[in-house]
């Protein structure tokens, strides 16, 4: 027979975990997003010749941004 065992240390505290890491992947979610939207637009900005210099393609700008949300 199998019993089950209530911790009221974590049953209590549930909504406010819960809540904090809402709030947690909600920050996470902007900072990416910021990150992302950053990255694009400084790559962007540059000239074919300095994005020749730096080893990178027009093509390869959006993947180069996620990468870099991916990070944070």
């Amino acid at each position: 027979m199998s019993y089950a065992t209530i911790d009221q240390r974590t049953t209590n505290n549930s909504e406010a975990w819960g809540l904090t890491a809402i709030t947690a992947r909600i920050k996470t979610a902007f900072a990416r997003n910021r990150a992302y939207r950053q990255t694009q637009r400084e790559l962007g900005m540059l000239t074919d010749r300095d994005l020749a210099d730096l080893g990178i393609g027009r093509g390869d700008i959006q993947r180069i941004a996620l990468e870099a949300a991916r990070a944070v």
